[in-house]
């Protein structure tokens, strides 16, 4: 194992490759079909900028999430796009890292309001597979010309390229939160519920149910008007949700977050993305082949517990997704299936030839996590 500390070393060590590179962070990610080659480690850590005042922040790829959120706290901010601790799912060690969340474009329920850490990712450093530093964008929203290229790597799983610096812009921290809480409701119902919550003008930050257990609705911002859209929204599409609030309300959010009802069981975890309102329809023609699910972003986002055996029904998720226009992602399975089963959504041919052609373009010998996203 390569322990790489500055990006000059990490191109060096890119450069100097004779073979295949399993590209680690913090170590909390263990996803995607498994990649066999020497693991590279970037500890490159370390705030660069931060410019309160100007809601930007720039910072080493492998600088831990935890001295991140502190250090914006102390200023009254925070990270819009609420990125899970994968460590709660996964059963992983580890550090959670800033490069690992943008690299996997990891983005948590306040993304249907804020969005997902793409777009918040403003600039990037990263060495390609030749071993060449890249940069692309900038420190403001303005800044970037020519091809996004943070805009690829983020949700690019280190197959492109090795993210050594990123620039982030930056939210306020609001003044306090709230939930508006049911139990009981069936899927059905609760997509209902929520699609009438996110369609209010309340400026709702986060919607989700829990399969069989409780459909729950966020509210962000100053206290005065948080009481007013709260009241408003239990007068009207979510009357007879109760209220919770601060540490309460926080620590519900987390558990959606982080998936917390799948932690510590043996079965294989599926990540589907549908339209909000087709989410009911799918669960009902997976019926008793999901043992547990969450829905997150309204329905939109799904994680599916089903048990990890054969292909983790594969075949007849990926058959019922087709019919929907949606995509599935094996999020956790043992090894050994992530090895056989394409973990991420099998693509039509012509996009599947593209991502071949800028896989080569930026990793011309192929030896940056090869095979982890099927390619």
């Amino acid at each position: 194992m390569m322990r790489i500390e500055s990006e000059t070393d990490l191109a060096e060590a890119v450069k100097g490759a004779n073979g295949p590179l399993r590209i680690k962070g913090g170590g909390t990610h263990d996803v995607g079909a498994p990649v066999v080659g020497e693991v590279l480690e970037v500890g490159i850590v370390g705030v660069t900028l931060y410019e309160p005042g100007a809601l930007t922040l720039v910072v080493g790829a492998g600088t831990p999430l935890a001295e991140i959120e502190a250090l914006l706290e102390d200023e009254g901010q925070r990270l819009a796009f609420e990125p899970m601790d994968h460590r709660v799912l996964l059963g992983t060690s580890g550090v959670p890292t800033i490069g690992g969340a943008v690299a996997a474009n990891v983005s948590g329920p306040r993304r249907i309001q804020s969005g997902a850490a793409r777009d918040f990712t403003l600039g990037a450093r990263f060495v390609d597979g030749a071993g060449r530093v890249v940069k692309n964008g900038g420190r403001v929203m303005k800044n970037v010309t020519g091809y996004d290229l943070v805009k690829l790597m983020a949700g690019s799983w280190g197959t492109l390229g090795v993210l050594s610096e990123v620039s982030l812009k930056v939210q306020a921290r609001p003044e306090v939160q709230a939930s508006l809480v049911a139990e009981g409701l069936s899927p059905a119902q609760a997509v209902r519920k929520l699609s009438a919550a996110l369609g209010s003008p309340f400026d709702v930050t986060g919607a989700a149910h829990l399969v069989g257990g409780r459909t729950q609705v966020r509210l962000e911002g100053l206290t005065g008007a948080v009481a007013y859209r709260t009241k408003a929204l239990q007068d009207g599409p979510l009357a007879g949700f109760e209220l919770v609030e601060g540490a309460a309300s926080a620590a519900l959010w987390a558990e959606v977050r982080d998936v917390a009802p799948f932690a510590g069981t043996d079965a294989a975890v599926w990540k589907v993305s549908v339209k909000p309102g087709d989410a009911p329809r799918l669960l009902d023609a997976l019926g008793a082949r999901v043992s547990d699910a969450v829905l997150d972003w309204g329905g939109g986002l799904m994680w599916l517990a089903v048990p990890d055996t054969g292909d983790c029904g594969a075949e007849v998720l990926r058959g019922e997704i087709a019919k929907l226009g949606g995509h599935a992602t094996l999020v956790r399975a043992r090894a050994e299936t992530r090895a056989a089963v394409p973990v991420f959504q099998p693509e039509p041919t012509p996009i599947a030839a593209l991502n071949r052609q800028i896989k080569a373009k930026f990793d011309p010998r192929g030896i940056l996590n090869p095979g982890l996203m099927g390619v």
